[in-house]
Parts: structure tokens; sequence; C-alpha cells
């Protein structure tokens, strides 16, 4: 029976990580990405002159079962020092019995290049777990408890490196994520060849038009580089009135050069109460084949900015 144990449990890890690595994200997307910039890139901790504390709630491929469901909690601003930013975000993924479960500090460092552009530097350090739960796995021999009542999983340190130039109205950054390029391994038998965290390569920027005194429009592009998965994009636009009502769109490609319909296409619409309060929600259309299978995704975005005292 112990055989069969393995067994399973040898399948589960294969197709979990094929998932992941195949995929090319072993790390959160988020398609409101631009209303909380800090979970992608850790250099915008500080560069306004608010604190930022933000929620992001994604509920993927509605009508799959056991589809992802991402949780993220993050805080960043200034200190007392100008050119100081500090920050820290917690992040959880559901993929059925399997959970991904992050949490980063970081700090970064702002540089003045002349009287209108800033550089900001970042590092982010902290731990990932990854777990596998038995409890919820559905299996041939439901008879048998052993296969039934065994949590694995594996805790690595982790590691982010970001930077961001940025002047009133343009930004450009990039930052790199799993730097560290642990293996996860559930046991000391089983094999963690293949099951490496591959770097993230996150390149990104954007531009904001004052139209007039209400209204603004922020284009943005961001690029995504994962080994050995094609490059993917994702570029939108964002149209704001009176800094209160937004709305705008974005477009995701697919991970696979050969796939021209993309992966997913974005509709955003929120609210931003007296600069400070803001809501924020998004609905994917899935292009790619999961379509066929799924309603789309929905994501809520919550974040209250304050000064600090």
């Amino acid at each position: 029976m112990i055989k069969v144990y393995r067994r399973y449990i040898t399948l589960l890890l294969f197709s979990f990580m094929f998932y992941y690595n195949m995929s090319g994200q072993q790390i959160p997307v988020y398609s409101q990405f631009f209303m909380n910039k800090y979970v992608n890139n850790p250099a915008f901790a500080g560069i306004g002159d608010k604190f930022s504390v933000s929620s992001n709630h994604r509920y993927q491929w509605v009508g799959i079962t056991d589809a992802p469901r991402t949780y993220t909690l993050s805080i960043d601003g200034p200190t007392k020092k100008s050119n100081n930013g500090l920050g820290a975000f917690l992040y959880t993924d559901h993929v059925g019995p399997t959970r991904r479960t992050g949490i980063q500090a970081s700090y970064s460092y702002l540089l003045k290049i002349n009287s209108k552009i800033k550089l900001s530097l970042s590092l982010s350090a902290g731990l990932l777990e990854w777990k596998i739960d038995g409890h919820k796995l559905n299996l041939i021999n439901q008879s048998d408890p052993a296969l039934l009542n065994n949590v694995l999983r594996d805790i690595v340190p982790d590691a982010k490196f970001g930077f961001i130039m940025f002047s009133n109205n343009w930004h450009f950054g990039a930052s790199a994520a799993n730097l560290l390029q642990n293996e996860i391994s559930f046991s000391s038998s089983t094999n963690s060849n293949g099951n490496k965290l591959e770097d993230h390569y996150t390149v990104h920027g954007g531009y904001v038009f004052n139209i007039n005194d209400d209204i603004q429009i922020d284009p943005y592009l961001l690029i995504r580089l994962v080994s050995p998965a094609p490059v993917q994009m994702e570029f939108g636009t964002k149209f704001s009135w009176k800094n209160t009502i937004w709305a705008g769109f974005t477009f995701r490609s697919a991970n696979n050069v050969e796939n021209f319909s993309g992966d997913a296409a974005s509709l955003l619409i929120g609210y931003t109460h007296q600069n400070n309060l803001s809501f924020g929600y998004a609905y994917d259309f899935t292009t790619s084949n999961l379509g066929n299978y799924s309603s789309g995704t929905h994501e809520l975005l919550f974040r209250i900015l304050f000064k600090r005292e």
C-alpha cells in the first residue's frame, strides 16, 4: 500500500510542478496590477507621500473545479527619511489540494537623478511555502486513511530585486523574482529534479496623459520572461475622471508563440473616494482554449491610502 501511496504522490507532484513550470507562472498574476504596482515590483515602495494598504482577491476560471484562487495583502510607504521606503506583502494561492503561501518584506532607496527624474532600487526577502493537503484528494482507494490523511509541505527562502526610474507622468522599471532558485522537495524520497523555482523577470512602463483638469489616460505595458516559457506581454489603458471614477481594459498574451488569440482580455472598473479609499473590479474573458470550460475570472481590489503622522 505504501508503494501505491508513493505512486499517487509522485503523479500529483509531477502534475503540480508540470503545470507551474510549463505554464511559466510560479508567482501570482493580477489584472489590476496598475492599482498595486508594489506586488510586481518592490521598488514602488515609498515613491509616493502616502502609505498604501491593498488587498486583492482573484477567482480564476470560474466553472472549473479546483481552479486557482489567489489572495494578497500588502502595505508599503515612505519612511521619515524621504529617500527610503518600506513594504511587505503576504499572498496565498490555492489550486485544488495544493497551496502556495509567500511572505516578503522589502526596503527601497531613492536616488535623485535630476530635478525631475528619480531612481528607486529595492530588495525583498522572505519565505515561500508549498503545500499538498491529502485530505482534499479524491483517490480511487478511499478506504485507506494513509492515502488521505497526509499533509506535505516544503518551506524555502525567497528573494526579489527591482528598480524603477520615474518622473511625474511616466515610469519604467524591471524586477526579478525567485532569485535564489530553490528546489521544492516534499520529502527526502521525492526527486526534486525539475522542481526548481525559475527566475521571473518583469519589465514594465507607463505614461500619464492629462487630457484636461478632469480626464487622465494611463496606457501601460508589462512583459513577463520566465524560462522555458515564451515571452508573455500584457498591455492596457486606464481612463480616469476627476481621480474618482476609472475604467479600462487589458490584454494578456498566451504563453504559446503559436497562439495569437491570447490568454485573457479584461474589463476594469473602479471608484476612489476622496483620494484615499479605492475599490476595483476586473472581469477576465478567457480567450484561450480554457474559455470552453470556464465562465471567466473575477478579481476584486481594495486599497486605503493614508499619511504617516
